[in-house]
């Protein structure tokens, strides 16, 4: 045993940890054996043998933790049941013909703007469409000849249906009062300690932000720089912390596409413009909140897989605008930029899964008392004493390279760099403790 080991312990006897997810959900973490079963699936459907090669496929997209993705055979074909957040997709092939459905509603009325808002909708799909079933349920499906239907068509049709259906369910739902809930019985309603957790952080922070921007030290009239840093480190913390669904998602989408948008607008307009998105949800029913609270399953991811040297260069172009914050004492302005780093990261890229696990332990520290809320132990920070517990830290960084030593054998994280004089100085040198590490991999 290495002195490390020692020192921090083997790591056998680990606090057990609630059952909560936490961020999107990426299907880019897969094991060699999906990658073999994904090679074997185009194999047999080059020899023409389509059902077996639609078997390999959904071996392929199987993940065995989420238990996403069934299927069967039945005399008449093959039978698929795929999971995507709050959607069930169902699906029947055949030596002929593939078809995939996945029903988002029940309409009691068809309103002229109802039907519209899915033929908007279908323009911009490519594989599926929304269409009514004889029920008058709002379904979106897909269906292919299976001479067209290979592999790579399936898996890009079939991610296009389950998001577009995840996504449109709950939105649908909130703006149209017509329409009825269908299919829910695979959800997992959320316990209410959690939901009542949840709702109280999105309320506090959103507002803890707005009153840091308005009664701050930093005139943010002049340094509109500093209030898109705010904004955009909470929208970020918000998605991943929380992991909302329905409209509180489309919300924080909405503020990533409308900061981002190549507009003419300065930054001090499109701060306003997403202050603006954020007073909505401060104002939203609690009860609201509380209906998209579940807990789902996922198929497909919608971040980007990126290697290390993307999150290092990062990292390496926003960090140092915190200096400045840094020297003049702006200390919650200078940590929401690597907050903004963690959180934007985190939101757009399926990042290396060690850097997941570190940016995901950036959260842990930075926001002890909602994970303490939560339920998990141990707590990383007393914001009242202000005191770190540096050897829990140090512990969790080191557990972290230990469990992915096996295919990142260089991960070897530099403990010395971590600087605990204050939480933004922890932010900063915990982010150059990431950008540092080695992740040459062994496959």
């Amino acid at each position: 045993m290495s002195f490390i080991q020692r020192w921090f312990g083997s790591g056998k006897n680990k606090l057990e940890q609630p059952n909560i997810s936490f961020g999107r959900y990426s299907d880019a973490y897969k094991e060699t054996e999906q990658y073999e079963s994904w090679d074997e699936s185009l194999a047999k459907f080059d020899k023409e043998k389509y059902l077996e090669a639609y078997k390999a496929f959904f071996v392929y997209l199987r993940d065995d933790k989420e238990e996403n993705v069934k299927w069967w055979e039945e005399k008449d074909g093959l039978r698929f049941e795929i999971y995507q957040g709050s959607r069930k997709i169902v699906g029947f092939a055949n030596d002929y013909k593939v078809r995939v459905e996945a029903k988002i509603a029940r309409a009691s009325k068809l309103k002229r703007d109802f039907l519209r808002r899915l033929m908007e909708h279908n323009y911009n799909l490519r594989y599926s469409r929304f269409a009514l079933d004889h029920d008058n349920n709002i379904t979106i499906t897909f269906d292919s000849f299976v001479l067209d239907g290979s592999p790579y068509k399936l898996y890009y049709a079939i991610k296009e249906l389950a998001i577009n259906a995840d996504k449109q369910d709950d939105l649908l739902l909130d703006e149209f009062g017509m329409l009825e809930p269908i299919e829910t019985g695979h959800l997992s309603e959320l316990p209410e300690v959690e939901k009542h957790t949840k709702y109280n952080f999105i309320i506090k922070e959103i507002q803890k932000t707005f009153d840091c921007i308005d009664h701050g030290k930093l005139d943010t009239e002049r340094y509109p720089g500093a209030v898109a840093y705010l904004l955009l480190h909470l929208s970020y913390k918000l998605d991943y912390l929380v992991k909302p669904e329905g409209y509180l998602m489309e919300s924080l989408e909405r503020i990533h596409r409308l900061y981002f948008a190549k507009k003419k607008e300065g930054t001090k307009e499109k701060n306003e413009v997403l202050r603006q998105e954020l007073q909505k949800l401060i104002e939203r029913p609690r009860a609201d909140y509380f209906k998209e609270m579940y807990r789902v399953t996922a198929t497909f991811g919608i971040t980007t897989p990126v290697n290390h040297d993307r999150l290092a260069g990062f990292i390496n172009g926003e960090l140092g605008n915190m200096n400045w914050y840094l020297e003049e004492a702006y200390e919650e302005i200078a940590l929401a930029v690597p907050g903004y780093i963690v959180g934007y990261c985190l939101f757009n890229y399926a990042v290396p899964k060690p850097d997941k696990a570190y940016l995901h332990f950036f959260y842990q520290v930075t926001e002890a008392a909602y994970f303490r809320d939560l339920g998990f132990r141990p707590s990383y920070y007393d914001a009242e004493k202000q005191v770190f517990n540096q050897k829990a830290i140090r512990r969790r960084v080191f557990e972290i390279a230990e469990e992915n030593k096996l295919r990142f054998p260089h991960l070897n994280p530099n403990f010395g760099h971590l600087n605990f004089s204050s939480m933004s100085m922890f932010g900063k040198s915990y982010l150059e403790m990431i950008q540092m590490l080695n992740l040459t991999r062994i496959d």
